[in-house]
């Protein structure tokens, strides 16, 4: 019985690709796209396992198994870029995640569409602000001789210099949780903006007939209405937590700064591609850590998400 069923299923599923062939035509470029650039380099990563040298190729390499791991665990960088790692991403996670919702709950209940479209063109436009743009604003605005923050200390202060605080290690994150923030607070808005607009406008009609407030229906109507997309895009966030973007964070350190700002991506770039490095089974050994360190979390997350509610991944 069950041999006959599957066979069914089989000549349905058949059937189903026959009558739709041109969309799985479509699907070719990008899956093989993704086979060459996501699962193919992934026969490299034994390097991580390898002393690799490149005159000797992957395959002609001596197999060190997992000496390399060892010798990231016991090294005196391995405490500060995980902590590095985590407290950026964590900030970041904890700040900037709530802001894009709040950010759209209040555009939702603007009811003037000009002023709205305002708003919202002013508040994407620094997203398409380069990173490199962003980090010279950065500079140039924080330069305590020449810069904006310099004018105005010594415009009260009188003569002297303030303290230099793209130097200052304690100000390293605040800058480029903050700054990441100010670029990336209207775009992160769009997804919730779109869900918001989903909303039947029945809904709002029924709750101002019986009385709701304003902040009554953004509790009870609009918040519960993008619920599901929070939590898909918070389980998707978690699987990148060890994963702090490289060009920014390289882009503002510098040696003053660097124990506060080393973070796995510029420790595995300086180890691995950096002038003085080419140590690559090493650098790929971090990366490989870091990657598992990040499904692990994925997984994690999204398993307490189906425990708690419906929403989920669908991860098999």
């Amino acid at each position: 019985m069950d041999v006959l069923k599957n066979k069914i299923k089989k000549q349905d599923t058949w059937e189903i690709f026959k009558k739709r062939w041109q969309l799985h035509v479509f699907m070719l470029l990008p899956v093989i796209y993704i086979l060459i650039f996501a699962y193919y380099p992934m026969f490299g990563v034994q390097i991580a396992f390898k002393d690799f040298m490149p005159a000797e190729g992957i395959w002609g390499s001596q197999w060190v198994g997992f000496k390399h791991f060892e010798i990231f665990f016991k090294s005196y960088q391995f405490g500060r870029v995980i902590t590095n790692t985590l407290r950026i991403s964590l900030y970041s996670l904890v700040v900037g995640f709530p802001l894009p919702i709040v950010f759209a709950l209040l555009l939702n209940t603007i009811r003037n569409m000009r002023f709205k479209k305002i708003v919202q063109t002013i508040t994407y436009i620094p997203h398409f602000i380069s990173v490199v743009v962003l980090v010279g604003i950065l500079v140039q605005v924080l330069n305590p001789v020449t810069g904006l923050y310099g004018s105005i200390y010594r415009l009260f202060n009188g003569a002297g210099y303030p303290k230099n605080i793209m130097a200052s290690p304690a100000a390293f994150t605040h800058l480029y949780v903050w700054s990441g923030i100010w670029q990336q607070l209207g775009w992160s808005s769009i997804i919730y903006v779109a869900a918001l607009s989903n909303v039947d406008q029945e809904l709002y009609e029924a709750a101002e007939i019986d009385g709701a407030s304003r902040w009554k229906r953004v509790l009870h109507i609009d918040l519960p209405s993008i619920l599901p997309t929070i939590a898909i895009l918070l389980i998707l966030r978690a699987g990148s937590i060890m994963s702090v973007g490289f060009e920014k964070v390289y882009l503002m350190q510098n040696n003053l700064n660097l124990m506060q700002s080393e973070v796995i991506s510029t420790y595995v770039y300086k180890v691995g591609m950096a002038a003085g490095g080419g140590n690559f089974s090493y650098a790929s050994a971090i990366g490989l850590f870091n990657s598992i360190i990040n499904c692990t979390l994925l997984v994690f997350v999204n398993a307490v998400s189906r425990k708690l509610s419906d929403e989920n991944i669908s991860l098999w």
